[in-house]
């Protein structure tokens, strides 16, 4: 599976909609108001802030998301660039990542360049995964332990979302409200791509990752359970 396939797997799950929604109203911005999305992908978030009255821009390192969130959204203003080095001057009143520090390798750098576009007062919001908060009903308990061991060796900084009150405080950001929210995950795409990096890093064998992929998809009952952060 692609990157846009799981982006777009990603943002297709019940309560995907609710939770960006909520990260939108964190921001706080008034009607015409200028946000970034760094990380944008294909652009999705970019299109819903426009649709509510702002001046949104996304910015990926992807030359490939970059194209796609044109091919998809002709209208939007979609730049090539990082996180630690963004292609704009400053000017905006809010900042939105998603699903993108816990890629980061120096996540200090990377709010260093937010507060450089922000202007004094602007919002910044943060929301991901925990990824070794990982909670799945299973009959193998020692197996499911291994897999999200796996995944979360696979992330940069797989516990960033729990730590994201201490960043910003340490980075000079103020008045930092943290919101814990719950989702439910479920589909074989999510659960074949955990058995597929535990496999890949040698956490189980083939045989085990059939094993468990088979009770998941056939037989469990109760969804998939992820907790992000959003600060």
């Amino acid at each position: 599976m692609s990157m846009l396939q799981r982006l777009d797997a990603a943002d297709a799950l019940p309560g995907a909609a609710e939770l960006r929604a909520r990260t939108y109203d964190l921001l706080r911005l008034e009607p015409g108001a200028a946000v970034i999305d760094v990380g944008c992908g294909a652009g999705l978030a970019v299109s819903e802030l426009s649709a509510r009255g702002f001046r949104a821009v996304g910015a990926d390192l992807s030359a490939e998301m970059i194209d796609e969130a044109h091919r998809r959204w002709p209208e939007g203003d979609f730049l090539l660039g990082d996180a630690y080095a963004l292609p704009v001057d400053g000017g905006f009143a809010g900042y939105r990542a998603d699903k993108v520090f816990h890629e980061l390798a120096e996540p200090e750098l990377a709010l260093a360049e937010a507060r450089r576009v922000l202007v004094p007062g602007g919002r910044i919001v943060l929301s991901g995964p925990d990824w070794e908060g990982l909670m799945i009903d299973s009959s193998y308990p020692a197996l499911t332990r291994e897999i999200v061991r796996a995944r979360a060796s696979e992330v940069a900084a797989p516990r960033i979302a729990r730590g994201f009150r201490r960043l910003l405080d340490g980075c000079g950001f103020r008045d930092v409200e943290v919101e814990g929210v719950v989702g439910f995950l479920s589909g074989e795409p999510f659960l074949r791509g955990l058995v597929e990096v535990a496999v890949r890093v040698g956490a189980i064998s083939v045989a085990e990752g059939d094993l468990w992929l088979a009770e998941q998809v056939d037989g469990v009952a109760v969804p998939q359970f992820l907790a992000s952060g959003i600060a």
